[in-house]
């Protein structure tokens, strides 16, 4: 039985531009979690099922703004209250592999039946289909397989997996996010939901676009940390500061560099032009020996009002007290824990801050009255909720 529901309960009156939006997420690590916690961010009510039986992650940052009930999804029961639920939802999330909720009685042919506008999001590594669509893997494995994790790393090194941000995070999670409003802006003009194929593997690559058009106009050729973007370019790198910490480098344009090299004091005459590949060893070498000499928090003072494209390498856990980040308030406090603020910003719809997981308590029976389903049916060992 579902139950009307006013907007003014959905998520807690909670503001942003997705405002009364319903998104059922299932369970599961990183990349469905993180795109499910930006529509969260952006006002969406969103209500975690977490699984009877197997791994639970530990309530964090990626969770805030949402609720959770756990569901036993092996029962009957268990099926048929996702698909309740999911019946008066806008968006479903799932991150299993490729027939595991058809499976379970909730794949997108049975949920759409029952809810022809649902947005079915299926968050993989690989995809839906293709000769790996089953196979296990991590971060590392699908920006190996994209082309992206040969880029990173410098000259004659292996490549360096860049933590996780670039397969789970920018490549997975934020393209879920994308793909699920893109079908929601489609269905206003269709009235119909659809499924989002979103894989890593995907989303990895399509974050290279640039650099392949770099390369066809010949202008990422050489190996890898030889170019002028992966640290190959003396202007484009970090430096040692004196403490051992770092300067980040960006002057590519020359009214940059002109500004680096004044405030260096360094004479150019015998180091030659900058943007010549052949240069860059000895521009390289020079950089170095003056970023030496001062500690990072002194070249950042030095530089704070300087158009050079120059700036401090803050670690993530001191990127908070920087003028900058506090005059923006980038980072929030929720639920004790410093983390990110949302992103991006709204004039008319700004976003309220986020509220750490099941802020408003945990009784299932009050978690499924705000999406308007009575609770009752569910209750008890073998019939669903936990």
């Amino acid at each position: 039985m579902i139950l009307p529901v006013e907007t003014s309960e959905v998520a807690g009156g909670s503001a942003g531009p997705l405002e009364g939006l319903r998104v059922l997420e299932m369970a599961g690590l990183a990349p469905v979690p993180f795109g499910a916690m930006m529509l969260a961010d952006l006002g969406a009510q969103v209500l975690r099922i977490d699984r009877a039986s197997g791994y639970a992650p530990p309530p964090g940052p990626l969770d805030r703004g949402k609720e959770s009930i756990t569901v036993d999804l092996k029962s009957e029961a268990g099926a048929g209250l996702i698909r309740e639920l999911a019946a008066g939802a806008d968006v479903f999330l799932e991150g299993y592999r490729p027939g595991v909720a058809e499976r379970l009685g909730i794949g997108p042919e049975q949920l759409l039946q029952l809810n022809p506008r649902l947005i079915y999001g299926r968050m993989t590594g690989w995809g839906q289909d293709g000769p790996l669509a089953a196979r296990a893997g991590h971060d590392i494995n699908y920006i190996g397989l994209s082309g992206v994790l040969d880029l990173i790393g410098r000259r004659g090194e292996r490549p360096v997996p860049p933590v996780n941000i670039m397969g789970d995070f920018a490549g997975g999670g934020m393209l879920l996010a994308f793909g699920v409003l893109s079908a929601l802006y489609e269905r206003e003009r269709s009235g119909r939901g659809q499924v989002v194929d979103a894989a890593m593997v995907d989303g990895s690559s399509l974050l290279s676009t640039f650099l392949h058009g770099l390369r066809a106009d010949g202008l990422w050729e050489r190996e890898r940390g030889d170019n002028m973007l992966d640290g190959g370019a003396a202007y484009y790198d970090t430096y040692e500061t004196s403490d051992g910490k770092h300067m980040a480098v960006g002057a590519v344009e020359p009214e940059f560099f002109f500004q680096l090299t004044a405030i260096l004091e360094i004479d150019d005459e015998d180091l030659g032009f900058q943007i010549d590949p052949t240069t860059w060893p000895a521009w390289r070498e020079r950089l170095a020996a003056v970023f030496r000499t001062k500690t990072r928090d002194e070249w950042a003072e030095i530089f704070a009002d300087v158009d050079a494209c120059v700036s401090p390498v803050l670690s993530p856990w001191e990127a908070h007290d920087h003028p900058h980040n506090i005059a923006r308030s980038a980072f929030i406090d929720v639920g004790g824990v410093r983390q990110p603020a949302p992103a991006p910003r709204f004039d008319r719809t700004p976003t309220a801050t986020p509220r750490p997981l099941n802020h408003r308590g945990t009784d299932p029976a009050d978690i499924l009255a705000a999406w308007g389903v009575e609770a009752g049916n569910y209750f008890g060992t073998g019939t669903g909720l936990k």
